[in-house]
């Protein structure tokens, strides 16, 4: 754990981590002197020797000075790290993530990521303030008086050193059983999150279907199973309390008998048998307290090793200068293979070129890898074997930010932000002028959307960008890429799911990006199928056919079947008695 705290704190927080140890350590050492002193003061108390006591007694006070002293700085440095871990873990952890690939970005790790970055950051702060002192000193002080042990009895010494391992294993046990039932809480309070942000996020579909009010299964599912194992966590914790106090007690009963032993066998007399009995019971106290602190210290534990896996995660290694792009727009897949699991390949051996400042249309059905190939040329993952190429450089070679300056994506789901939005358009480039920028939301068919706004550019548009529907959303998307103005423009089922006005919005919108960069285009419209420069068609992970939409109908091939079938799907017939026949397009 201390090998993950130090990971997690970074280099520049490593010498505070390690000050405030060694005052633990000193604190917990200086109040193991003072607890030793105990047994010569009262020897000579008992025996009469006032003088004796006395001086021993000046010895116990300097070092119960010298531990109030170490008790108070390693407070402060405990409390100054746990601020320091509050202040700056969102942000070190912020700047690891943001450099991690995008494919990285998977619901399951985001609700990780986000149950880390609440409840984790926390209880890592937690454990600088209030846990890993009382750790420290539960070990170091009990350890101090057993060494002191050597020098006044070594039976009484050894009867110590023998109970020790029974200490620790109970003590173990004990944070095993808390540190288990942590796993399984925490695991359980991560799908809860994630089917809350869920519920919260579907109550357009939920609602129309009746669902707003009954609430909805899965998240019901959820938070009853995070009853139920916050229910047995707490019961397998139990046992391992009641074991760790248990053998505290033990302990102290077997120093009694044996120190009762030696005073019977005259072997020791009974004044020094008192003093360290009386230093016996120092000795099992802060082993008491480690019993008590064992279980959440083990769920402090689990914490810092979920932030650590996190830090741990490495991003896709980059060069530290890009090289030159020499082909401006062009787009290459050289012998590419690719899965998300060892073994099982979404694309197999796939080679294509896209020229510059023309537009590629891939057609296939579900799963077929199209959207597989789009995310690979922005390198949300290295493919493993083969080559990407963008403008003639291998990803591999480009910086993230060179690679990003060659690349805007539009996808089907468009997420805007809390903003304005002229400052959503913005995202596309930071620096742009407002003329720019509004030339890039006219050419999307964005200034139809902002005469009917209240504010015009400054309208507000919600979380998500929920005051705009899912069309004119996609039309600031589409923006966004104009405005960034990069040579290559990926599109992901752009056009799939908009009502008739907004699709001829955004067809514009692709011609107008069409004149200045290469697409590369997800699409299941026939329209947009049919202005491609070139159609390519995979399926099972492999191009089967490539050509122009002429060239494919004259193969008759997959594609051929695929054109047939969305053609009848274009339209649909309305037969009634005494009434003509109607056609209607959908």
């Amino acid at each position: 754990m201390i090998q993950d705290l130090l990971r997690i704190m970074g280099q520049e927080h490593r010498r505070s981590l390690i000050g405030y140890f060694v005052w633990c350590v000193a604190y917990a050492v200086l109040q193991g002197v003072a607890m030793v002193m105990i047994v010569p003061v009262l020897q000579d108390l008992l025996a009469g020797d006032i003088g004796g006591a006395l001086a021993w007694l000046s010895v116990l006070v300097c070092a119960a000075l010298f531990a109030c002293i170490a008790h108070y700085v390693q407070a402060m440095r405990g409390f100054e790290v746990a601020l320091t871990v509050l202040s700056s873990m969102h942000h070190q952890m912020g700047d690891h993530v943001v450099g991690l690939p995008l494919g990285w970005f998977s619901s399951e790790k985001i609700g990780r990521l986000s149950q880390t970055l609440t409840s984790g950051t926390m209880m890592i702060g937690g454990l600088f303030a209030h846990l890993l002192t009382p750790l420290v000193t539960g070990i170091v002080t009990p350890a101090t008086i057993a060494v002191a042990m050597f020098f006044f009895d070594w039976r009484l010494a050894a009867a110590v050193i023998i109970c020790s391992p029974v200490l620790y294993l109970a003590f173990r046990w004990s944070a095993s059983l808390v540190g288990r039932g942590d796993e399984l809480t925490d695991a359980a309070a991560v799908e809860a999150g994630n089917r809350v942000v869920e519920f919260a996020r579907c109550q357009l579909a939920l609602r129309a279907f009746g669902r707003g009010v009954e609430g909805y299964q899965p998240l019901e599912d959820a938070i009853e199973g995070q009853r139920i194992v916050g229910r047995r966590s707490l019961w397998m914790a139990v046992p391992g309390l009641i074991a760790g106090g248990f053998a505290a007690q033990l302990a102290f009963t077997v120093l009694i008998a044996v120190g009762v032993l030696l005073a019977l066998g005259g072997s020791v007399d009974t004044v020094q048998v008192i003093a360290l009995l009386a230093l016996s019971a120092r000795f099992t106290g802060p082993l008491s307290e480690v019993a008590e602190f064992a279980g959440a210290l083990r769920m402090g534990r689990n914490d810092v090793r979920r932030m650590a896996r996190i830090l741990a995660e490495q991003p896709l290694p980059e060069p530290a200068e890009a090289v030159v792009v020499s082909a401006r727009g062009e787009i290459e897949l050289d012998g590419v293979t690719f899965g998300y699991e060892p073994g099982r390949p979404v694309l197999r051996d796939v080679s294509l070129r896209v020229p510059p400042r023309t537009m590629t249309a891939l057609v296939g059905a579900s799963g077929s890898g199209k959207t597989t190939v789009t995310r690979l040329i922005a390198r949300f993952w290295d493919v493993d074997s083969g080559t990407v190429r963008v403008g003639g450089a291998d990803v591999r070679d480009l910086t993230t930010d060179a690679l990003m300056a060659q690349v805007a994506m539009v996808f089907q789901d468009v997420y805007l932000f809390d903003d304005t939005l002229e400052a959503n358009i913005r995202v596309g480039r930071a620096d742009a002028t407002d003329a720019e920028v509004r030339k890039a939301g006219r050419l999307a068919g964005v200034q139809e959307i902002v005469e009917r706004l209240p504010a015009g550019w400054a309208t507000r548009v919600g979380e998500g960008g929920t005051s705009l529907s899912g069309g004119e959303r996609q039309r600031v998307s589409v923006a966004r890429a104009i405005l960034k103005d990069a040579p290559i423009v990926l599109l992901d089922e752009a056009t799939a799911a908009l009502d008739p006005e907004n699709e001829r919005f955004v067809q514009d919108a692709l011609r107008t990006l069409q004149s200045r960069s290469t697409l590369l285009v997800i699409a299941h419209k026939l329209p947009t199928v049919v202005a491609a420069d070139q159609i390519v068609v995979l399926d099972d992970g492999g191009i089967v056919e490539h050509g122009t939409h002429g060239e494919l109908l004259a193969a008759d091939g997959r594609y051929a079947e695929f054109w047939r079938e969305r053609s009848r799907a274009r339209g649909w017939r309305l037969a009634a008695e005494n009434r003509p026949r109607e056609r209607t397009e959908s």
